[in-house]
Protein backbone atom coordinates (compact mmCIF):
# COMPACT_ATOMS: atom_id res chain seq x y z
CA UNK A 1 0.00 0.00 0.00
CA UNK A 2 2.87 2.17 1.01
CA UNK A 3 4.41 1.46 -2.36
CA UNK A 4 1.67 2.88 -3.93
CA UNK A 5 0.72 6.38 -2.24
CA UNK A 6 4.40 6.76 -2.86
CA UNK A 7 4.52 6.02 -6.90
CA UNK A 8 1.63 8.50 -6.88
CA UNK A 9 3.17 11.08 -4.93
CA UNK A 10 6.00 10.87 -7.44
CA UNK A 11 4.14 11.33 -10.70
CA UNK A 12 2.30 13.95 -8.76
CA UNK A 13 5.61 15.60 -8.48
CA UNK A 14 6.82 14.80 -11.92
CA UNK A 15 3.71 17.00 -13.44
CA UNK A 16 4.19 20.18 -11.04
CA UNK A 17 7.33 20.42 -12.10
CA UNK A 18 6.66 20.25 -16.06
CA UNK A 19 5.11 23.56 -15.94
CA UNK A 20 6.72 27.04 -15.70
CA UNK A 21 5.15 27.31 -12.00
CA UNK A 22 2.18 26.60 -10.09
CA UNK A 23 -1.11 25.90 -11.48
CA UNK A 24 -2.61 29.26 -11.16
CA UNK A 25 0.25 30.68 -12.95
CA UNK A 26 -1.77 29.20 -16.26
CA UNK A 27 -4.69 29.98 -18.50
CA UNK A 28 -6.77 28.85 -20.89
CA UNK A 29 -5.21 30.46 -23.87
CA UNK A 30 -1.70 28.83 -23.78
CA UNK A 31 -0.35 26.12 -22.15
CA UNK A 32 2.62 26.64 -19.49
CA UNK A 33 5.35 24.16 -20.13
CA UNK A 34 9.31 24.48 -18.57
CA UNK A 35 11.78 27.03 -20.11
CA UNK A 36 13.39 25.11 -23.53
CA UNK A 37 15.52 28.43 -24.05
CA UNK A 38 17.67 30.12 -21.28
CA UNK A 39 19.32 33.56 -21.13
CA UNK A 40 22.07 33.30 -23.62
CA UNK A 41 23.00 35.61 -26.33
CA UNK A 42 20.16 34.69 -29.15
CA UNK A 43 22.31 32.65 -31.60
CA UNK A 44 24.32 30.95 -28.62
CA UNK A 45 25.28 27.46 -29.88
CA UNK A 46 26.15 28.11 -33.20
CA UNK A 47 28.77 29.82 -35.08
CA UNK A 48 28.71 33.20 -36.33
CA UNK A 49 27.17 32.10 -39.40
CA UNK A 50 24.35 29.96 -38.05
CA UNK A 51 25.88 26.54 -38.33
CA UNK A 52 27.93 25.38 -35.44
CA UNK A 53 27.70 22.26 -34.18
CA UNK A 54 23.95 21.73 -33.87
CA UNK A 55 23.60 22.46 -37.57
CA UNK A 56 21.54 19.50 -39.20
CA UNK A 57 23.00 19.29 -42.85
CA UNK A 58 20.77 18.88 -45.59
CA UNK A 59 21.46 15.82 -48.14
CA UNK A 60 24.85 16.32 -50.71
CA UNK A 61 22.13 16.32 -53.45
CA UNK A 62 20.18 19.78 -52.00
CA UNK A 63 23.40 21.31 -50.89
CA UNK A 64 25.41 21.04 -53.89
CA UNK A 65 22.89 20.19 -56.78
CA UNK A 66 21.96 23.22 -59.67
CA UNK A 67 18.90 25.15 -58.37
CA UNK A 68 17.23 24.27 -62.03
CA UNK A 69 14.23 26.93 -62.84
CA UNK A 70 13.48 28.92 -60.16
CA UNK A 71 10.39 29.28 -58.85
CA UNK A 72 8.24 32.39 -56.87
CA UNK A 73 6.48 31.18 -53.41
CA UNK A 74 4.04 33.22 -51.64
CA UNK A 75 4.35 33.15 -47.79
CA UNK A 76 2.49 34.68 -45.26
CA UNK A 77 5.29 35.78 -43.13
CA UNK A 78 7.62 36.71 -45.41
CA UNK A 79 5.48 38.00 -49.16
CA UNK A 80 7.32 36.81 -51.75
CA UNK A 81 10.38 33.95 -51.69
CA UNK A 82 12.43 32.29 -54.25
CA UNK A 83 13.16 28.87 -53.43
CA UNK A 84 15.01 26.07 -56.40
CA UNK A 85 13.13 23.76 -58.47
CA UNK A 86 12.92 21.79 -55.37
CA UNK A 87 10.76 24.10 -52.96
CA UNK A 88 13.98 25.11 -50.78
CA UNK A 89 14.77 28.53 -49.90
CA UNK A 90 17.53 30.85 -51.61
CA UNK A 91 19.20 33.32 -49.42
CA UNK A 92 21.04 36.38 -49.49
CA UNK A 93 24.01 37.81 -47.05
CA UNK A 94 24.35 40.97 -46.43
CA UNK A 95 27.98 40.96 -46.26
CA UNK A 96 27.94 40.38 -49.68
CA UNK A 97 29.04 42.65 -52.77
CA UNK A 98 25.81 43.14 -55.57
CA UNK A 99 28.27 45.66 -57.57
CA UNK A 100 30.49 44.13 -57.99
CA UNK A 101 29.22 40.68 -57.20
CA UNK A 102 31.29 39.06 -54.20
CA UNK A 103 30.65 35.93 -51.71
CA UNK A 104 32.68 36.89 -48.39
CA UNK A 105 31.11 33.38 -47.04
CA UNK A 106 34.02 31.11 -46.99
CA UNK A 107 35.28 28.01 -45.20
CA UNK A 108 32.69 27.27 -42.24
CA UNK A 109 30.74 30.11 -43.36
CA UNK A 110 30.22 27.60 -46.70
CA UNK A 111 29.31 24.43 -45.27
CA UNK A 112 26.53 26.40 -42.83
CA UNK A 113 25.62 28.42 -46.14
CA UNK A 114 26.10 26.50 -49.07
CA UNK A 115 26.53 28.11 -52.21
CA UNK A 116 24.15 27.53 -55.24
CA UNK A 117 25.71 26.77 -58.49
CA UNK A 118 24.87 28.82 -61.36
CA UNK A 119 24.98 25.89 -63.71
CA UNK A 120 21.41 25.34 -65.25
CA UNK A 121 19.35 27.75 -63.60
CA UNK A 122 17.05 29.62 -64.93
CA UNK A 123 14.29 31.94 -64.39
CA UNK A 124 10.43 30.79 -63.71
CA UNK A 125 7.86 32.71 -63.35
CA UNK A 126 7.51 36.06 -61.75
CA UNK A 127 11.31 36.34 -61.97
CA UNK A 128 13.12 38.51 -64.23
CA UNK A 129 15.71 36.64 -66.67
CA UNK A 130 17.78 39.66 -66.81
CA UNK A 131 18.86 39.78 -62.93
CA UNK A 132 20.37 35.96 -63.08
CA UNK A 133 24.03 36.32 -63.18
CA UNK A 134 27.07 34.06 -61.98
CA UNK A 135 30.47 34.79 -60.03
CA UNK A 136 33.46 33.12 -59.62
CA UNK A 137 33.95 31.80 -55.99
CA UNK A 138 38.05 31.59 -54.23
CA UNK A 139 37.52 27.98 -55.59
CA UNK A 140 37.06 28.83 -59.01
CA UNK A 141 33.35 27.40 -58.94
CA UNK A 142 30.40 29.44 -60.55
CA UNK A 143 27.83 30.75 -57.59
CA UNK A 144 24.48 31.56 -59.49
CA UNK A 145 23.50 35.73 -58.58
CA UNK A 146 20.24 37.22 -58.19
CA UNK A 147 20.19 41.04 -58.77
CA UNK A 148 23.65 41.10 -58.52
CA UNK A 149 23.60 38.96 -54.83
CA UNK A 150 25.46 35.70 -54.43
CA UNK A 151 22.76 32.92 -53.89
CA UNK A 152 22.56 30.19 -51.32
CA UNK A 153 20.69 27.36 -49.50
CA UNK A 154 21.07 27.26 -45.48
CA UNK A 155 21.74 24.19 -44.13
CA UNK A 156 19.28 23.28 -41.35
CA UNK A 157 16.35 23.84 -43.83
CA UNK A 158 15.97 20.12 -44.24
CA UNK A 159 12.72 19.89 -46.31
CA UNK A 160 10.92 22.07 -48.68
CA UNK A 161 9.16 25.27 -47.88
CA UNK A 162 11.72 25.73 -44.57
CA UNK A 163 12.76 29.50 -43.78
CA UNK A 164 15.13 28.74 -41.10
CA UNK A 165 18.18 30.81 -42.33
CA UNK A 166 16.01 34.22 -41.83
CA UNK A 167 17.56 36.75 -39.84
CA UNK A 168 20.40 34.69 -38.61
CA UNK A 169 23.19 36.57 -37.30
CA UNK A 170 21.08 39.79 -38.68
CA UNK A 171 22.79 39.32 -41.69
CA UNK A 172 21.33 36.18 -43.48
CA UNK A 173 17.96 37.04 -45.46
CA UNK A 174 15.41 35.22 -47.53
CA UNK A 175 15.77 36.30 -51.51
CA UNK A 176 12.77 38.17 -53.15
CA UNK A 177 11.87 38.30 -56.51
CA UNK A 178 13.98 41.30 -56.93
CA UNK A 179 17.16 40.28 -55.28
CA UNK A 180 16.27 42.34 -51.84
CA UNK A 181 15.36 40.63 -48.65
CA UNK A 182 11.68 39.04 -48.22
CA UNK A 183 9.38 40.89 -46.21
CA UNK A 184 6.24 40.83 -45.18
CA UNK A 185 3.67 42.21 -47.71
CA UNK A 186 6.02 41.47 -50.74
CA UNK A 187 4.72 40.84 -53.85
CA UNK A 188 6.19 38.60 -56.64
CA UNK A 189 6.16 41.10 -59.14
CA UNK A 190 4.94 40.87 -62.71
CA UNK A 191 6.97 38.17 -64.27
CA UNK A 192 9.78 38.39 -66.82
CA UNK A 193 9.31 42.01 -67.70
CA UNK A 194 9.22 43.48 -64.36
CA UNK A 195 10.98 46.43 -63.49
CA UNK A 196 13.77 45.75 -60.98
CA UNK A 197 13.63 48.85 -59.80
CA UNK A 198 10.05 48.60 -58.63
CA UNK A 199 11.04 46.30 -55.27
CA UNK A 200 8.99 43.32 -56.67
CA UNK A 201 6.13 44.61 -55.03
CA UNK A 202 2.42 43.56 -55.49
CA UNK A 203 -0.29 45.90 -56.29
CA UNK A 204 -1.55 48.10 -54.05
CA UNK A 205 -3.94 46.28 -52.68
CA UNK A 206 -2.82 43.14 -52.34
CA UNK A 207 0.60 44.73 -50.12
CA UNK A 208 -1.57 46.41 -48.10
CA UNK A 209 -3.75 43.49 -47.61
CA UNK A 210 -0.74 41.85 -46.62
CA UNK A 211 0.69 44.23 -44.42
CA UNK A 212 -3.14 44.60 -42.80
CA UNK A 213 -2.42 40.71 -42.11
CA UNK A 214 0.87 40.86 -40.62
CA UNK A 215 0.03 43.93 -38.04
CA UNK A 216 -2.71 41.69 -37.18
CA UNK A 217 -0.73 38.85 -35.84
CA UNK A 218 -0.68 38.61 -31.92
CA UNK A 219 3.10 37.93 -31.92
CA UNK A 220 5.54 38.90 -34.67
CA UNK A 221 8.80 38.96 -35.91
CA UNK A 222 11.04 42.08 -36.48
CA UNK A 223 14.32 41.22 -38.32
CA UNK A 224 16.10 44.18 -36.77
CA UNK A 225 19.16 45.27 -38.47
CA UNK A 226 21.13 45.47 -35.10
CA UNK A 227 19.42 42.94 -32.65
CA UNK A 228 18.35 40.12 -35.51
CA UNK A 229 14.59 38.40 -35.32
CA UNK A 230 12.82 39.58 -32.16
CA UNK A 231 9.26 39.18 -31.27
CA UNK A 232 6.89 42.31 -31.50
CA UNK A 233 3.14 42.54 -30.29
CA UNK A 234 -0.03 43.04 -32.59
CA UNK A 235 1.08 46.77 -32.73
CA UNK A 236 4.77 46.24 -34.17
CA UNK A 237 5.97 47.03 -30.63
CA UNK A 238 8.93 45.58 -29.44
CA UNK A 239 8.67 42.93 -26.95
CA UNK A 240 10.93 42.67 -23.89
CA UNK A 241 12.07 40.19 -20.44
CA UNK A 242 12.86 41.26 -17.47
CA UNK A 243 15.69 39.73 -15.72
CA UNK A 244 14.46 40.11 -12.27
CA UNK A 245 11.82 37.93 -12.98
CA UNK A 246 11.37 34.11 -12.95
CA UNK A 247 10.28 31.52 -15.59
CA UNK A 248 10.79 28.42 -12.86
CA UNK A 249 8.88 29.27 -10.72
CA UNK A 250 7.09 31.74 -13.13
CA UNK A 251 6.64 35.46 -11.15
CA UNK A 252 7.15 38.76 -12.07
CA UNK A 253 8.75 41.24 -10.03
CA UNK A 254 7.70 44.93 -12.07
CA UNK A 255 5.42 46.17 -10.06
CA UNK A 256 4.00 49.21 -9.07
CA UNK A 257 5.86 52.05 -10.44
CA UNK A 258 7.73 49.69 -12.51
CA UNK A 259 4.47 49.12 -14.60
CA UNK A 260 4.08 53.11 -15.59
CA UNK A 261 7.28 52.26 -17.32
CA UNK A 262 6.76 48.59 -18.71
CA UNK A 263 3.49 47.68 -19.59
CA UNK A 264 2.63 43.65 -19.23
CA UNK A 265 1.58 42.46 -22.92
CA UNK A 266 -1.25 41.14 -23.37
CA UNK A 267 -2.36 37.46 -23.49
CA UNK A 268 -2.66 36.06 -26.61
CA UNK A 269 -4.76 32.59 -28.65
CA UNK A 270 -1.16 30.92 -28.96
CA UNK A 271 -3.15 29.20 -31.84
CA UNK A 272 -2.45 32.17 -33.79
CA UNK A 273 0.51 32.84 -33.63
CA UNK A 274 3.22 32.10 -36.50
CA UNK A 275 6.39 32.40 -37.26
CA UNK A 276 7.88 31.03 -33.57
CA UNK A 277 7.04 27.43 -32.50
CA UNK A 278 4.09 27.46 -30.34
CA UNK A 279 5.00 25.61 -27.11
CA UNK A 280 7.30 29.16 -26.29
CA UNK A 281 3.64 31.05 -25.70
CA UNK A 282 1.86 30.70 -22.65
CA UNK A 283 0.25 32.68 -20.00
CA UNK A 284 0.78 34.44 -16.72
CA UNK A 285 -1.77 35.19 -14.04
CA UNK A 286 -0.44 38.43 -12.45
CA UNK A 287 -0.72 39.65 -8.65
CA UNK A 288 -3.99 41.48 -9.67
CA UNK A 289 -5.56 38.88 -11.45
CA UNK A 290 -4.59 39.86 -15.32
CA UNK A 291 -3.49 37.58 -17.86
CA UNK A 292 -0.08 38.48 -19.22
CA UNK A 293 1.32 37.02 -22.31
CA UNK A 294 5.02 34.72 -21.64
CA UNK A 295 7.68 33.88 -24.04
CA UNK A 296 9.40 30.59 -22.74
CA UNK A 297 7.81 31.09 -19.47
CA UNK A 298 9.19 34.43 -19.27
CA UNK A 299 6.87 37.29 -18.57
CA UNK A 300 6.70 39.81 -21.18
CA UNK A 301 6.37 44.12 -21.53
CA UNK A 302 6.08 46.41 -23.86
CA UNK A 303 8.32 49.93 -23.09
CA UNK A 304 6.62 53.66 -22.84
CA UNK A 305 9.52 54.66 -24.48
CA UNK A 306 9.36 53.10 -27.73
CA UNK A 307 7.44 55.55 -29.61
CA UNK A 308 6.91 53.95 -32.87
CA UNK A 309 7.10 50.18 -34.15
CA UNK A 310 10.03 48.46 -34.07
CA UNK A 311 11.58 51.09 -31.85
CA UNK A 312 13.99 49.24 -29.34
CA UNK A 313 14.91 52.04 -27.07
CA UNK A 314 14.71 49.51 -24.02
CA UNK A 315 17.32 47.03 -25.02
CA UNK A 316 19.22 46.66 -22.22
CA UNK A 317 17.78 48.94 -19.53
CA UNK A 318 19.21 49.14 -16.01
CA UNK A 319 20.98 46.12 -17.38
CA UNK A 320 18.05 43.88 -16.70
CA UNK A 321 15.73 44.40 -19.94
CA UNK A 322 16.21 43.14 -22.92
CA UNK A 323 14.19 42.10 -26.19
CA UNK A 324 13.45 38.14 -27.06
CA UNK A 325 14.44 36.30 -29.83
CA UNK A 326 11.90 34.37 -32.14
CA UNK A 327 13.46 31.10 -30.43
CA UNK A 328 12.61 32.41 -26.88
CA UNK A 329 15.80 33.60 -25.68
CA UNK A 330 17.04 36.71 -23.56
CA UNK A 331 19.00 39.33 -26.82
CA UNK A 332 21.78 40.54 -25.20
CA UNK A 333 23.46 42.32 -28.30
CA UNK A 334 22.85 46.32 -27.91
CA UNK A 335 20.97 48.42 -30.08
Amino acid sequence: MRRGVFAGSAVAVLMLTAACGSGDNSAGKGDSVQPVGDSKQAGSGYDGYGGGSGAVPAADAIKNGPAGELKVKATTELGATVTDSAGFTLYRFDKDTPKPPKSNCEGDCATAWPAVSADDASAGEGIDKSLLGSVERADGTKQLTLAGWPVYRYAKDTKAGDTLGEGVGGTWHVLAPDGKPAKAGGGAGSGSGADPSAGGEAGAGEAAGGQEKAQADPVGVNRNTKLGAILTDAEGRTLYRFDKDSAWPMKTNCLGACLNTWKPAKAVDKELVKGIPAELVGTFKRPDGTEQLTIDCWPMYTFSGDKEAGDINGQGKQGTWFAVSDKGKKVTATG
